[in-house]
């Protein structure tokens, strides 16, 4: 069902919520005495061709909107809905722990995914749901610690021969002073160099918000997966606008400008997959998203288990040799 808490309502979710609420009001006071059916039927249908309607024709900054949403499903769900036994592992054995990457070995389980019972790594960006989990994981915000966490747990992986699963869904790399003091911008090209090279299967799965350098750094793999309403570029829209317009103001005409959402990616060859969500975004039916998400995962990890290890990282390299459209000029 979609969710009708006012507290999270978007700007273009009010016209359906008003109905929703007038439907509700109906079924309320309807009686034997005052028979309602036809008119509750008939508003029901409205209700589902306006969400039809809305949600069918999104705009590229609505599409941003729904991927910050508040109830979205974030790393920490995907792996209690997909997997078992997870263990987290912790620490980069060089500064610290990051809590804003979660990263450990779980159990792939479902009785609707072909790909079940194999032991995969799980490294992902975690926000919080309350105010005092996102300060704790800064929104979802990496250090170096996070970045190099996150590269040893992969190396340990291809020790072990076991597939890497990457959920991106940060605003960025964290901007901080002692973040950058730390080397952020090395922590980041570094995890580049090394995931290029592992010698097991990589799926990245774009679950949220893929800002940056903060959702490359362990955004590197051989199938790239993305939720519909979720988001991927260079920087967001809000900053774009800060450099491009000196305001805010015009963060929609730069969510246009920019193309980051899913098909717009398709199009250039960056996310090989759109994974749908349900009508109303993920929030609004997270166990069919986690259906959807698990067997798209699972799917590609079939697919790439098939493959010798010299033809996975010659295809990973051609996957991002052939990145993007140009021409060349005579």
């Amino acid at each position: 069902m979609p969710n009708k808490s006012n507290k999270f309502l978007l700007d273009f979710e009010k016209p359906i919520v008003e109905l929703e609420q007038k439907l509700d009001e109906m079924r309320a006071i309807e009686t034997s005495e005052a028979d309602l059916s036809d008119e509750i039927d008939a508003l029901a249908t409205r209700i589902q061709e306006l969400r039809a309607s809305v949600y069918g024709n999104l705009t590229r900054w609505q599409r941003v909107q729904i991927a910050r949403h508040p109830l979205r499903p974030y790393t920490k769900d995907y792996i209690s809905a997909l997997t078992e036994g997870f263990m987290e592992l912790h620490g980069d054995r060089c500064f610290g722990d990051d809590p804003a990457i979660v990263s450990g070995f779980a159990t792939l389980r479902g009785e609707q995914f072909d790909y079940q019972d194999h032991t995969i790594l799980v490294v992902g960006h975690q926000k919080g749901r309350d105010t005092k989990a996102r300060r704790f994981r800064r929104f979802g915000m990496p250090n170096p610690e996070g970045y190099r966490k996150a590269r040893r747990h992969m190396q340990l992986a291809e020790k072990f021969g076991k597939p890497i699963v990457c959920l991106l869904d940060t605003p960025g790399a964290y901007p901080g002073m002692d973040a950058e003091e730390r080397g952020q911008a090395e922590a980041i090209a570094r995890n580049l160099f090394v995931m290029a090279r592992l010698e097991v299967p990589i799926v990245i799965v774009v679950i949220g918000e893929g800002a940056s350098g903060g959702a490359l750094g362990i955004g590197v793999g051989d199938r790239m997966l993305m939720l519909e309403n979720a988001w991927y570029s260079v920087i967001s829209p809000e900053s774009c606008s800060a450099i491009l317009w000196r305001s805010w103001d015009y963060k929609e005409e730069a969510a246009r400008a920019l193309k980051l959402t899913a098909p717009d990616l398709v199009d250039v060859g960056i996310v090989d997959q759109i994974v749908k969500e349900p009508l109303g975004g993920a929030h609004s039916d997270p166990e069919t998203t986690y259906k959807y998400v698990g067997q798209a995962i699972c799917e590609a990890l079939q697919e790439l288990n098939e493959l010798s290890t010299e033809d996975l990282l010659n295809q990973r390299l051609k996957r991002f040799d052939q990145m993007g459209k140009f021409d060349v000029a005579t």
